[in-house]
C-alpha cells in the first residue's frame, strides 16, 4: 500500500491544497528518515514557512558537504504561480515513487534532490476555481499573486517578497547544477502538452551553452517524446498564431530560470498547455522531472565539468554582457504540430475573433528564433564600493551569499563615476516604476568613502550577479527597479530672481561658458526664446548646481589600489 493518497488518484481534476501538500511531505520525512529530509528555510508574506525537502540516498543533508562529495544537485521549484498547480501535484507523486521504489533510486547515486513544494504558500492559500479563464482545470487551485499581490516570477532580483529573499538565501545555499520551475502556459492552441523555456544558451557562459544546446535538449526533447510526450519550445512568437515562428525567450534576472542562470545553473520552465486536461499535464511534468533525472544520473561528470569551467569563466573574464538582442539573422527551423488558426465574427463583439479549429490539425516546418548576441557590454572594474548607506541593496548582496569588506576608515580614492543623463519609466510594474533605456555619462573622479563603506571585489562568482544588478544601465539593475530613485531628484533649486545677478557674474568670468550658451542660442531657436530654460542650463554648468544630482552612488575601482580594509 502506498504511503498516503493523494486527491488526484480519486478524482483527476483535483489538486492538493497547500496543507495537505506539507502532510505528505511529512509523512514522508517520517516514514524514510534516512534519506528523506524536510525543514523550514525562512518566512512567506504570508506567515507561513518556506519548506525545503531534499532526497538523498546517501544520508547527508548538508549541501556543503553534498557539494564536496561531487554529486549533482537538482532544484525543483512547485507552485511559483499555484494556479498552475500540476507541478506541486507531479512531484509529491515523483517523491513517493522514488521513496518506495528502490529500483528507481540506482538514479540517485551521484544525485541529491532538492525541493520547494510550494513556493508561493501565500497565493496558494487564497484558493479559488475562477482566475484560471483559459485553463481546463483542476476545479480548484490558488492565485497567481502572493500576499501583497506579487507575481513572484518577477521578483528573483529585487526581492520586494519575503517568498523571494528565503528563495535567494535557499539557492545560493544549494547552489543546484540544474534548476527546474514547473509552470503552466498561456497563448495559443497546439496539439503539444508540454513546452519547454530552457535557459538562453547565449546567455550562458559558453562550457554550460554549448552543453544545454549540443547535449542536454536534443536527448530530453527525444525522452519525452519516447515517453508520448512530444515537446516543443514555448509557444511564443513575432505573429498573432505560431504560424510565422516560435521566438526564443531573454530570461532577466527577474525571473526564476534568469536568476538561476547568474549562478551558471541550468534552467528549466517547463510550461504545459492550459488547454490539455490537468491529467495530462500532471503526468507529463512528471515525466519531465524523471527525464532530467535521469539524465543528470547519465551525464553527471560532464555536468560538473561544464560547470567548473563556467565559474571559471565568471570569475576570470574581463567584459561582461548585461543586455541581448535577439539575432534576427539566425534561426533553426523545426516541425510544429498545430491547429489552423481561422476567424469568425465574435458572439460578442459581432467583429472578427481568432480561434483554432482542432478538426484541422497540421504538421509543418516553422521558424525557432532562438539566438541572442550581445546588445550591451561593460568592463568588468576590479571592485565596486558601496556607500553603507544603501543597506536595502547590501541586505540582498548579503541574502546572495556575496564576499564583501568594509573600509577601516575613511579614504578618498579616485573612482569611475555614472550619471544618470536620461531614462525611460513605465507605470506601475510590480510594485515600481520599473526604469528603462538608461543613458549614463561616466566620470573619473576623486571621491570620499566613510569607514563602514562595502568593497566587493569582482573576482568571485558572484560577479554576473554583481554586475547585472549593480551597473546602473542593466535591464535588471537596482537603478532600474527603483533602488537608487533618491539621486534622480534635485534636492536644493534657485529662485529666478535671486539667481539672475549670480548668473550674469558666472558668466563673466567664464568666458568659454559664455560662448557656449551664445551657440546654443544661435542653433535652438526655442531655447533663445526661453529665459527660465537659459538660466537652468547656466545653473546646471555653474558651482551652485548640487554635484550629486543622479550620481549613482555605487563607484567602480578601474585599478588595483590598496585600501584600508577592515579584517574578516
Amino acid at each position: 500500500m502506498p504511503l498516503f493518497t493523494i486527491p488526484f488518484e480519486k478524482n483527476n481534476n483535483q489538486t492538493l491544497t497547500y496543507h495537505e501538500t506539507i502532510t505528505c511531505y511529512e509523512k514522508m520525512a517520517a516514514a524514510y528518515p534516512g534519506i528523506f529530509h524536510l525543514s523550514t528555510s525562512g518566512s512567506t508574506d504570508s506567515g507561513e514557512p518556506l519548506h525545503v525537502a531534499v532526497l538523498n540516498t546517501g544520508g547527508e543533508f548538508d549541501p556543503e558537504k553534498i557539494r564536496r562529495s561531487g554529486k549533482r544537485i537538482l532544484f525543483i521549484n512547485n507552485g511559483i504561480h499555484p494556479g498552475e498547480p500540476e507541478g506541486i501535484d507531479a512531484t509529491v507523486l515523483l517523491l513517493r515513487d522514488y521513496l518506495e521504489k528502490p529500483e528507481l533510486q540506482k538514479s540517485l547515486e551521484h544525485l541529491v534532490l532538492v525541493f520547494i513544494p510550494v513556493y508561493n504558500v501565500d497565493g496558494c492559500l487564497r484558493r479559488n476555481s475562477h482566475t484560471r479563464a483559459n485553463q481546463d482545470g483542476p476545479e480548484s487551485y490558488g492565485f497567481r499573486g502572493n500576499a501583497r499581490n506579487y507575481d513572484l516570477n518577477r521578483d528573483f532580483v529585487k526581492c520586494d517578497s519575503r517568498n523571494a529573499r528565503s528563495f535567494n538565501a535557499i539557492f545560493r545555499t544549494w547552489m543546484p547544477d540544474i534548476f527546474i520551475d514547473n509552470h503552466t502556459s498561456n497563448g495559443a492552441d497546439y496539439q503539444y502538452t508540454m513546452t519547454l523555456i530552457a535557459t538562453q544558451h547565449n546567455k550562458l557562459e559558453p562550457p554550460l551553452g554549448h552543453f544545454l544546446q549540443e547535449k542536454m535538449l536534443p536527448e530530453l526533447y527525444g525522452e519525452m517524446e519516447k515517453r508520448k510526450w512530444e515537446m516543443t519550445p514555448y509557444v511564443d512568437g513575432p505573429g498573432e498564431t505560431p504560424d510565422s515562428g516560435i521566438s526564443g525567450f531573454c530570461d532577466y534576472g527577474r525571473y526564476s530560470t534568469g536568476y538561476a542562470a547568474l549562478w551558471n545553473t541550468i534552467g528549466f520552465m517547463p510550461e504545459t498547455h492550459m488547454l490539455k486536461p490537468f491529467r495530462d499535464r500532471l503526468w507529463s511534468t512528471y515525466a519531465f522531472m524523471d527525464v532530467v533525472i535521469k539524465f543528470i544520473a547519465a551525464h553527471h561528470e560532464e555536468i560538473g565539468r561544464a560547470r567548473a569551467a563556467a565559474f571559471t569563466h565568471t570569475r576570470t573574464k574581463r567584459e561582461f554582457v548585461l543586455d541581448w538582442a535577439m539575432d534576427q539573422m539566425m534561426h533553426d527551423s523545426i516541425v510544429f504540430k498545430g491547429y489552423e488558426a481561422k476567424y469568425k465574427p465574435s458572439d460578442v463583439s459581432g467583429l472578427p475573433r481568432l480561434w483554432y479549429d482542432r478538426s484541422a490539425p497540421y504538421e509543418k516546418k516553422i521558424p525557432c528564433y532562438n539566438y541572442f548576441k550581445p546588445f550591451l557590454s561593460v568592463e568588468k572594474p576590479v571592485a565596486y564600493i558601496i556607500p553603507q548607506a544603501w543597506e536595502n541593496v547590501v541586505e540582498r548582496l548579503k541574502i546572495n551569499g556575496v564576499a564583501m569588506r568594509t573600509l577601516e576608515k575613511d579614504v578618498a580614492i579616485e573612482v569611475e563615476t555614472s550619471f544618470i543623463r536620461d531614462f525611460k519609466t513605465r507605470d506601475h510594474w510590480e510594485g515600481h516604476y520599473y526604469h528603462h533605456g538608461i543613458q549614463l555619462e561616466k566620470k573619473t573622479m576623486k571621491r570620499t568613502f566613510s569607514k563602514g563603506d562595502f568593497v566587493i571585489f569582482t573576482d568571485q562568482d558572484a560577479n554576473r550577479y554583481l554586475l547585472e544588478t549593480l551597473e546602473p544601465n542593466a535591464p535588471d539593475s537596482w537603478v532600474a527597479w527603483n533602488f537608487f530613485d533618491p539621486v534622480l531628484m534635485q534636492k536644493e533649486y534657485f529662485s529666478g530672481y535671486v539667481f539672475e545677478d549670480l548668473a550674469a557674474q558666472f558668466l563673466q568670468e567664464n568666458p568659454k561658458i559664455k560662448a557656449e550658451l551664445d551657440a546654443k542660442r544661435a542653433a535652438e531657436p526655442e531655447f533663445a526664446a526661453n529665459p527660465r530654460l537659459q538660466l537652468d542650463w547656466v545653473y546646471r554648468q555653474s558651482p551652485w548646481y548640487e554635484p550629486t544630482h543622479r550620481m549613482y552612488p555605487v563607484a567602480r575601482l578601474m585599478k588595483a589600489e590598496k585600501l584600508p580594509l577592515a579584517e574578516d
